[in-house]
């Protein structure tokens, strides 16, 4: 999944102060439909570069081929779209022989009605951390009731340039697997870490056009939350387990 680290430089203004977590506005997460395209295409521009962003027609293909893996969070006050995830169906075995982002998210027969319990996230594209958040919270409990269970990745690595450079005879696998206090050395696999994203299921040249990664992505694969159980989640309302989303 494509996920750039946003720009830790901030700047406060004298007249607008930065908002304090009581008067940010609210984010609402919902299903995404056609209607939104003009929304995620802006956040498309900000987040992405010309080689790595969706148009339109990528988009709405993904809306149309399946609406209830396409999920988007927005203020609440502008309207503006802050957050989105893409996610498809797929087979343990044929993502895992994937070479490229582009081949991971290939339609193929039989996708769509996988019973595998697998994912595939084919784009995350955020502005801010806490709609990230949101979107993961609101999609946990429709995962368990759908009995999704599993859900693989594609992580740039932006710290891998920077860390040749340095050190020039390290192999890329060692750096990938790299720790410093049980978490992962490079930055974007350390927020998958966090997000439960911990199993490395392969490292692949030529993946996605990321210049700081090399154009190296990293296959991961996390497990959905108290998906073990779902022989129980499958009876169990979807409201009830949506009181549960915060645990989740």
């Amino acid at each position: 999944m494509k996920q750039l680290i946003p720009n830790k430089k901030t700047y406060e203004n004298p007249i607008h102060p930065k908002r304090t977590p009581s008067d940010a506005p609210p984010i609402h997460v919902r299903f995404l439909s056609q209607a939104d395209i003009p929304l995620l295409l802006e956040l498309e521009q900000r987040k992405w570069t010309d080689d790595q962003r969706a148009d339109a027609t990528a988009l709405a293909s993904r809306i149309n081929a399946f609406p209830a893996l396409s999920v988007g969070a927005f203020c609440a006050r502008s309207g503006a779209a802050l957050a989105s995830l893409f996610m498809k169906p797929t087979r343990h075995e044929v993502i895992r022989q994937c070479s490229t982002w582009a081949d991971c998210t290939r339609h193929r027969q039989g996708d769509e009605s996988a019973r595998t319990g697998a994912l595939f996230g084919i784009s995350l594209s955020s502005v801010d951390p806490k709609a990230a958040n949101a979107i993961f919270e609101f999609f946990w409990p429709y995962a368990l009731k759908h009995g999704w269970s599993d859900i693989y990745l594609g992580s740039p690595v932006p710290g891998l340039r920077d860390w040749l450079r340095k050190n020039p005879d390290t192999p890329v696998n060692q750096y990938v697997r790299s720790a410093r206090q049980g978490l992962p050395v490079d930055p974007q696999l350390r927020y998958y870490f966090k997000k439960g994203f911990r199993r490395i299921i392969a490292v692949k040249d030529n993946y996605f056009p990321h210049g700081p990664s090399l154009d190296v992505g990293v296959l991961i694969q996390g497990k959905v939350p108290l998906s073990s159980l779902s022989f129980i989640w499958k009876r169990v309302p979807l409201p009830w387990l949506q009181r549960l989303k915060k645990c989740l």
